[in-house]
C-alpha cells in the first residue's frame, strides 16, 4: 500500500470509518498523526462529530479512506448514532492507562453491532502504549477479548506514532478485501450465471436444429433411402445436447 498525494483527486473507492470509545482516549490524536502526522499536546473534547480523509493504494485501486471522530461523551450519543450508517470499518479505542475506558469498550462494541452492518471490520486499539509504566490493562487480557469477540488487536500510540499507521491500513485492508473482492467474485458469478442462460438459449436452438433433422431423417427412411439414416434417428433421441437441454432448463 502507498499513500496518495494530497492532490489526488481519482480514487476508485470510498470507505467510511468511524473512531470510537471513551472522551479522553486518543481518538482525535489518532486521526490526526494518520491523516496529517502531527500530535496536540492539549487535544480538547470533540464536540458532536469531525472527519478526516486520506487516501492510500491496495494493490491496483485508489481508495480514499474517510475517518469518523465521534465524540466519547453521554451527551452527544444521540447525535453520533446517525454516523455509524453506512461505516464499513470501526477502530475500537480504549486508554491503556484507565481500566474504565476497557471496560466501557463493551458497551461501545454493543452500540456498533446495534447501528452498523453486521459485517463491518473492527479492530481493538490500545492506545497510549508509551505510557506503559502507567499500564492499566494488561496486553493479554485485551488480546483475550478480541479473540472473545473474533476481532483484531493491537496497541498504538498517537504521540510517538507506534503502529498508527499499520492500525488503519489494517483497517483499511480488510475492509478492501472483504468487500471489494467479495463484490468482484458476486460479478463473476452473475456472468457466469447470465453465461449459463446463454447456453441454456443455444443448446435449446440446438436441439430444435436436430428435432427438424430427425424428422427429416424419419422421412427420408420412410421414402426408402435407407435403414442405416433410420437408424442414426432412433438413437438421437439420447443425444447429448439434449440432455444438456433438459438440465439447463431445471437450473
Amino acid at each position: 500500500m502507498s499513500m496518495i498525494s494530497p492532490d489526488q483527486d481519482h480514487y476508485d473507492h470510498l470507505f467510511k470509518i468511524v473512531l470510537i470509545g471513551d472522551s479522553g482516549v486518543g481518538k482525535s490524536n489518532l486521526l490526526l498523526r494518520y491523516t496529517k502526522n502531527q500530535f496536540k499536546i492539549n487535544s480538547q473534547s470533540t464536540i458532536g462529530v469531525e472527519f478526516a480523509t486520506r487516501g492510500i493504494k491496495v494493490e491496483d485501486q485508489y481508495v480514499r479512506a474517510q475517518i469518523w471522530d465521534t465524540a466519547g461523551q453521554e451527551r452527544y450519543r444521540a447525535i453520533t448514532n446517525a454516523y455509524y450508517r453506512n461505516a464499513v470499518g470501526a477502530l475500537l479505542v480504549y486508554d491503556i492507562t484507565k481500566y474504565s475506558t476497557f471496560q466501557n469498550i463493551e458497551r461501545w462494541f454493543a452500540e456498533l453491532r446495534e447501528h452498523a452492518e453486521c459485517n463491518i471490520s473492527v479492530l481493538l486499539v490500545g492506545n497510549k502504549s508509551d505510557l506503559r509504566q502507567s499500564r492499566a490493562v494488561s496486553f493479554d487480557e485485551a488480546s483475550s477479548y478480541a479473540k472473545k469477540h473474533n476481532i483484531a488487536f493491537i496497541e498504538t500510540s498517537a504521540l510517538d506514532s507506534t503502529n498508527v499507521e499499520k492500525a488503519f491500513v489494517k483497517v483499511i485492508h480488510d475492509i478492501y478485501h472483504q468487500t471489494i473482492k467479495e463484490n468482484q467474485q458476486d460479478f463473476e458469478a452473475q456472468q457466469n450465471q447470465d453465461y449459463g442462460e446463454t447456453s441454456s438459449v443455444r443448446n435449446d436452438r440446438t436441439g430444435m436444429s436436430k428435432q427438424r433433422n430427425l424428422r427429416l431423417h424419419r422421412e427420408e427412411a420412410s421414402q426408402g433411402y435407407g435403414k442405416n439414416n433410420e437408424g442414426n434417428a432412433t438413437t438421437s433421441g439420447s443425444d447429448p445436447q439434449l440432455n444438456l437441454q433438459s438440465c439447463c432448463f431445471k437450473q
